[in-house]
């Protein structure tokens, strides 16, 4: 049985008058935790080291922010390989935070990144929480230009003090980290949990309170692979972290939980985004800007690519504005 219901493209609007207008109107800006973003597409940590090489593609600073590769106290030289491995949707890694530490990276990263201009998010992580208090006291005093627009904590590591828990999956031990943070930082903190919890917005509830100014939602899955001949997991580590678009509904749908919860929190939505309809995804379930990570391995030019693409779907709906989009969201029953 045919139907008379079809789909009206962009085109068709446009020539109706019903919508679209010049891209060169469209307002791409938005706030973050008090960060100015001129767009809302950032690299995610651990996919964009810190934007050297991907420089060699396009000009990173047409992002709105880069989000470093998390950065620790001392030089980690991460896990053994193999460390990465191939999902019918995305990939699992166990890279063990492979960074030159805090002292090296203020040396060499980040005058780089100052030349260039770039907005700097730099994400963090340790063991301990005077770990997480020593490397932010070391890029606030390595940084009076101001490179460094806010600071990502990524939760998502074993608190050696706790029995190996990882700081994230405790309200109490992240509220300790953040708290930490906060008293050496002068930019905003973002607290980046993990949705391995029974309930993300009491630990989200905690971060806040403890002194973010937001939330990145979310770090990577917990996942696991077997060599069907070996019987030997993919990873050495045996585990590792789940990412791409596989998990973009599970970080839909925290962003939406939370941000349903804490209005006012801003969010950086994180996930799996690989198209301009995921990033309206997430910035319709609440989140102000939007990380793109492991999409940049199948396409290097996916954030450029994300920008212009946006512009394009708001300019086509007659959307002036892409804040006009943060939790735009509505239920069956409206």
């Amino acid at each position: 049985m045919s139907s008379d219901v079809r789909r009206i493209t962009a085109e068709e609007l446009r020539a109706t008058g019903q919508g679209g207008m010049p891209e060169d109107e469209i307002d791409l800006s938005v706030d973050l935790a008090g960060i100015r973003l001129d767009n809302p597409i950032a690299s995610a940590s651990g996919c964009f080291a810190s934007g050297t090489e991907m420089d060699r593609f396009y000009d990173v600073t047409e992002l709105g922010a880069i989000v470093v590769k998390s950065i620790t106290r001392e030089p980690r030289g991460g896990l053994p390989t193999p460390r990465m491995s191939e999902t019918p949707a995305g990939m699992l890694n166990a890279i063990g935070l492979q960074n030159p530490g805090v002292a090296y990276w203020t040396s060499n990263d980040l005058p780089w990144l100052r030349e260039r201009g770039a907005s700097v998010i730099a994400s963090i992580a340790g063991r301990t929480v005077e770990d997480y208090r020593h490397v932010a006291r070391a890029l606030r005093e390595a940084d009076p230009a101001g490179t460094i627009v806010g600071l990502e904590v990524n939760l998502s590591c074993p608190n050696v003090e706790d029995r190996g828990l990882v700081f994230a999956c405790s309200p109490t031990d992240s509220a300790e980290v953040i708290a930490a943070v906060a008293e050496e930082a002068e930019v905003p903190v973002l607290g980046k949990l993990t949705s391995d919890v029974t309930d993300i917005v009491a630990v989200a509830g905690a971060v806040v309170d403890a002194g973010a100014q937001g939330l990145t939602l979310i770090n990577t899955l917990l996942g696991m692979a077997i060599d069907p001949d070996t019987g030997r997991p993919e990873l050495y580590n045996t585990y590792g972290g789940l990412s791409g678009p596989a998990i973009r509904p599970v970080a839909v749908r925290n962003v939406h939980q939370v941000h349903r919860a804490l209005p006012e929190v801003p969010i950086l939505g994180c996930g799996g985004a690989r198209s301009v309809t995921d990033v309206v995804q997430f910035l319709r379930a609440g989140a102000s800007a939007v990380s793109v990570g492991t999409s940049t391995f199948v396409d290097p030019f996916v954030g450029q690519r994300l920008i212009a693409e946006l512009r394009t779907w708001l300019a086509e709906r007659g959307i002036g504005s892409v804040r006009e989009l943060i939790g735009a969201t509505s239920s069956w029953t409206d």
